[in-house]
């Protein structure tokens, strides 16, 4: 029983996360048939889906995973006890069962160490990130605000509205506060003005003491200090919770503006695009980034009446997991992997990354190595997990076609095609569901390696091709032209790794690999008609119509045709040679060229590989 569970396990994605309906055994059957989110209504428990619609017709009507995202089902008693002490504690059967509250950095640290991702642990990836603040939120707390009068520095350059202490004793005597006056002077009796704006504080008393001297040569002492600087107003506007004017000294930082402003909005703010404005001119800009990371900050000073401007938060990607800082973090323009791990930091040991998000509006789901990762394209609302999956439990497959909600989905290796199509949510009047099939990386890759081989195989026979005659040699270098242009224009065709599992109404429940891609193709009404015929169409299907019906439908077959060698490709994927048997709805006709040739072997080469790319492209290849 137990490793009945085990294989049932099933991880899938869904950003709205609704819950699952679940059959419970002492419901009726009309209760059985409440509306699943992923593989439509279910049926009684046990049958084929009995009066359900949206599902997998012809698919045991198992009960659910233990968890999903967003709905966690119960097992039975047997399964909580398994599974409660690594995946966490379950709803009662039949009920959603949410984790609740949010987790700490800690905790989530290590559920990433386990090696598995969250939502591989029954986690709501909602719950996971939306505690998480901006990275950068704990910066404003009060610390900046104080620094009012910092402008009292050797450094400080003196400006008009500023007081001065100037103190005379010995020949002459003076003792008053002056005030630099907007031509940048001040007024000593007997002396005249002395211009001191635009001199630091570490000059002024040399500067005043000089033009002293010059009027009272001997017997003169002189003590002059910046009192006070005159005050600015400042307004910090934009995403700031307490936006407004503040009055602060000429040399205070943007940071301490801000500061009384309250710092950043969380939610809103940019941490990353800061602007300065003076009337309406932008005269500098600040990325708190820089001074998080580098303690690098602008050394911009503020004048009266200039404006701090927070813009809105830019590209937003959540980051949590083994990592040194889970936050939010902000990207200016365009991000990739390699961007997130300057800032986040991951931790020693993290192996892989699961990205979860949506692209041109559809559920988005990869789960790559962390050097996969570091080249990956991020977008707005992304949430990115680190974990430590050393031993690869987790593998990405996709569904697509008639089909609606979550396309990826994350499962782990030990998962079959019947076990995922309960969780496919499909489209009940528009999927055949009689025609599923998989699109393979590794059947695609071992068909480019036998056509390659025939191709290899073609050509060298066609260039080693022995003749009788002159007249024959000139035949076969027209022959040896002809197949070494096919060679290169067929070796340059992708196969699409078709791998069949329907037939008659039956699926095969084989074992998912790692970027499979399930089709689960539409009704259709249409015959495609293609290759060697005149008119190559596409025609609505008549039943009870034969092949040359529907050959006569696209003008009949050309001169180059094989009429001994035509191929059906059905809506499964399936390819066969026409043999008498019925056309069938979404089937694809194929009219394979012939080819003539003195040379047999040549011949029977040529209609091999013309075949193999047929079955591998499901495209009529023409010499």
């Amino acid at each position: 029983m137990k490793s009945q569970l085990l294989l049932s396990l099933i991880l899938t994605l869904t950003l709205a996360s609704p819950a699952l309906a679940v059959v419970a055994p002492q419901q009726t059957a009309n209760q059985a048939t409440s509306q699943a989110t992923y593989g439509g209504t279910m049926g009684k428990s046990g049958n084929p889906n009995p009066g359900g619609s949206g599902g997998i017709q012809g698919m045991p009507a198992t009960r659910p995973p233990s968890y999903l995202p967003g709905g966690y089902q119960q097992a039975n008693q047997q399964g909580q006890q398994q599974f409660s002490g690594q995946y966490g504690q379950f709803g009662q059967y039949g009920q959603v069962g949410m984790f609740q509250g949010q987790m700490s950095l800690k905790d989530m640290q290590k559920q990433s160490a386990s090696g598995l991702p969250a939502w591989a642990q029954g986690h709501y990836l909602g719950d996971l990130t939306l505690g998480l603040q901006p990275f950068g939120a704990n910066l404003f707390q009060g610390n900046f605000a104080s620094t009012y009068g910092s402008g009292m520095n050797g450094d400080y350059v003196i400006l008009p509205g500023d007081r001065i202490t100037v103190r005379i004793w010995g020949a002459r005597s003076y003792d008053d506060v002056l005030f630099v006056d907007q031509q940048g002077n001040i007024f000593l009796p007997e002396v005249g003005p002395v211009q001191v704006a635009g001199l630091t504080q570490s000059s002024l008393s040399q500067a005043v003491r000089s033009k002293l001297t010059a009027v009272f040569p001997e017997n003169v002492n002189i003590y002059v200090n910046l009192q006070s600087a005159q005050p600015v107003a400042v307004y910090v506007a934009g995403n700031v919770p307490n936006p407004g004017r503040y009055a602060g000294g000429p040399q205070d930082s943007v940071m301490s503006y801000l500061d009384r402003a309250g710092g950043i909005l969380p939610d809103q703010g940019s941490y990353r695009n800061i602007k300065i404005l003076r009337g309406k001119k932008t005269i500098g800009r600040v990325d708190l980034y820089k001074y998080m990371l580098y303690g690098d900050l602008p050394n911009i000073r503020l004048k009266d009446g200039d404006t701090i401007l927070v813009e809105s938060f830019g590209l937003s990607v959540a980051a949590y997991g083994m990592l040194r800082q889970a936050a939010r973090y902000e990207f200016s323009g365009s991000a990739r992997g390699r961007d997130l791990l300057t800032y986040a930091m991951p931790m020693n040991g993290v192996s892989h990354v699961s990205v979860v998000g949506t692209r041109n509006g559809a559920p988005y789901n990869v789960y790559v190595t962390l050097r996969e990762f570091r080249s990956l394209r991020l977008e707005d609302g992304d949430r990115v997990e680190f974990v430590a999956d050393t031993r690869g439990h987790t593998i990405m497959v996709a569904a697509s076609g008639a089909i609606h909600g979550a396309s990826r989905f994350p499962v782990l290796k030990e998962t079959k095609l019947k076990t995922l199509l309960e969780y496919v949510s499909v489209e009940p009047e528009l999927a055949d569901i009689n025609s599923i099939y998989i699109r393979r990386k590794s059947v695609a890759a071992e068909q480019k390696v036998i056509i390659q081989d025939a191709l290899r195989r073609l050509e060298q026979s066609a260039l080693t091709a022995t003749s009788s005659s002159v007249d024959e040699a000139e035949i076969r270098v027209k022959e040896a032209e002809l197949i070494q242009n096919f060679v290169q224009r067929a070796s340059q065709m992708e196969p699409d790794g078709v791998l069949v599992v329907s037939r008659d109404g039956k699926i095969s429940d084989v074992l998912l690999e790692e970027g499979d891609e399930i089709i689960i193709p539409r009704k259709t009404d249409v015959v495609h008609i293609s290759g060697e015929v005149l008119i190559p169409t596409a025609v609505t299907w008549e039943k009870g119509l034969k092949l040359k019906g529907y050959l006569n439908g696209a003008g009949g077959l050309s001169d180059r045709a094989d009429s001994s060698n035509i191929l059906i490709v059905g809506l499964n994927g399936e390819v066969s040679r026409a043999r008498g048997q019925e056309i069938e709805p979404g089937d694809r006709i194929l009219v394979m060229p012939k080819f003539d040739s003195k040379n047999l072997q040549l011949v029977k080469d040529v209609t091999q590989v013309l075949y193999q790319m047929a079955v591998a492209v499901k495209v009529a290849v023409g010499l």
